[in-house]
């Protein structure tokens, strides 16, 4: 970036004007005093911002460096006597100048924090779900229009520490309420709240490692394309992550499971049940939030990635859980699918999970996971492998991506499991794409087939997506 220097004093009388009277002389020979500049010139010489040549030259039409605007800032930087306006001009020419006031040894992190302490992201979104269930002449569909408004704000605390908050406002646009309704042939459930204050955490990060406590993401490390395999959720607790290429993690607190998955599992005693690990694990309990605990370790080579985690739940919901809860309402799956054979004094799962992945290049991408609940007595495990190319970026108009893959859904161990396609309970292939219509506009389309992993049912679904990032 090349400027003047009577161009760049545009800027620079905001710094100078800080001061209240201006210097008796100028010091420069080539800025006569009837000179537009002649003011600004001599008080920010005598405010030691400009020295000009050493041969008492100004030199206002010649082109400057980057490096030598650097310096004009960083003697800015170092005036205490400024005013709020000022000091803003300043961190923001900070800002724009920082390799260059950072070669100079000056830091400037403290003065980009204080310029913008709290940042905004966000993002609108509406998503269309159909799905079909049921077998010979027997079909179920269900159907959602939901809107979200996302907000993500993000404040810096000191050199180490910030806090994260994600405030989700949702519309469902097949009820009058905005609630969220799902419509079936057998009826309809109100289920969901308008404003969720979805997380709320503070983040640490040190060297060699990372801490974060409060309410975060609850996501294994097992996703792709097709989603997290086990865990897409929420939960209040603490984490510490450490490493570089290797990466370990390790977490425990406590969740309710709001995945928005739509998964139910209660028992032969149960009514109805409204809400995620309320219905999810509800069984004959109310008490349905689960304690939560788990490891991760994960490589992240060029070509190739793999990891392993484990993780395990706690909850009085595992007792005599026997049913099978799908888009809020019963499907019998070879009648009830027990946790365990006969014992109802099971409140745990133990889950292992392990998955590879292998770059062919900057574009084709393969990747499978596999889990599995070692508590569990049915639908114990969970598989899946996709292909990926490319993929859409925001910030990029015109990039794409495509997939294609299979999952299977082991009920008992996909306890919240990315819904997008498949339920759990269920199993088949599916594909998708998307694409960056305009920057930061984003359009994504999927379609899965299968049936229930036992065969009973038959399984469609069509998911579209567009999303507004900000």
């Amino acid at each position: 970036m090349k400027k003047t220097l009577v161009s760049a004093l545009t800027t620079a009388l905001v710094v100078g004007a800080a001061s209240t009277t201006f210097a008796a002389a100028n010091p420069f020979s080539d800025v006569p005093a009837d000179h537009w500049a002649y003011d600004a010139v001599a008080q920010l010489a005598a405010d030691g911002v400009i020295d000009g040549y050493g041969d008492t030259t100004f030199r206002g039409d010649r082109s400057i460096t980057r490096y030598e605007m650097a310096q004009m800032v960083a003697r800015a930087m170092a005036k205490s006597d400024v005013n709020e306006a000022t000091k803003a001009m300043i961190d923001k020419l900070a800002a724009e100048f920082a390799d260059e006031l950072n070669n100079l040894g000056v830091r400037v992190a403290n003065l980009e924090r204080n310029a913008d302490m709290v940042k905004w992201n966000g993002k609108i979104e509406y998503t269309y779900e159909s799905t079909r269930m049921g077998k010979d002449h027997y079909t179920d569909k269900a159907n959602t229009d939901k809107e979200l408004f996302r907000l993500e704000p993000s404040a810096e605390v000191n050199d180490h520490w910030h806090v994260n908050a994600r405030l989700d406002a949702t519309n469902h646009m097949n009820t009058d309420t905005g609630y969220e309704t799902v419509t079936t042939d057998s009826g309809k459930g109100d289920s969901d709240y308008k404003v969720t204050l979805k997380r709320i955490y503070a983040q640490g990060d040190y060297k060699n490692f990372t801490v974060r406590l409060g309410k975060m993401e609850l996501a294994d490390n097992m996703a792709g394309q097709a989603g997290n395999l086990v865990l897409d959720s929420d939960y209040s607790g603490a984490e510490v992550e450490f490493g570089s290429k290797v990466r370990a993690k390790i977490f425990a607190g406590r969740t309710n499971g709001d995945n928005d998955g739509g998964l139910f599992l209660g028992s032969r005693n149960s009514n109805y049940y409204d809400g995620d690990l309320y219905g999810l694990l509800g069984g004959a309990n109310s008490d349905a939030a689960a304690n939560i605990q788990g490891v991760e370790v994960q490589y992240n080579g060029d070509k190739l990635e793999g990891g392993i985690s484990y993780y395990h739940l706690g909850s009085n919901a595992f007792d005599g859980a026997n049913s099978f809860w799908v888009n809020g309402r019963y499907y019998s799956q070879s009648k009830f699918v027990p946790y365990r054979n006969g014992d109802n004094d099971s409140k745990d799962a133990n889950i292992w999970g392990l998955n590879l992945g292998y770059h062919f290049d900057k574009n084709s991408y393969l990747h499978g996971s596999y889990a599995q609940n070692a508590k569990a007595d049915h639908q114990k495990n969970s598989w899946q492998l996709t292909y990926e190319y490319k993929g859409a970026e925001a910030a990029n108009k015109g990039s794409w991506g495509a997939w294609l893959g299979y999952r299977k859904l082991g009920y008992y161990t996909s306890l919240l499991a990315t819904t997008d396609d498949f339920e759990p309970g269920f199993k088949g292939w599916h594909i998708g794409a998307n694409y960056t219509v305009l920057k930061n506009v984003v359009l994504t389309a999927r379609y899965s087939q299968g049936d229930s992993i036992d065969g009973n049912i038959d399984y469609k679904k069509l998911f579209g997506r567009v999303e507004f990032f900000f």
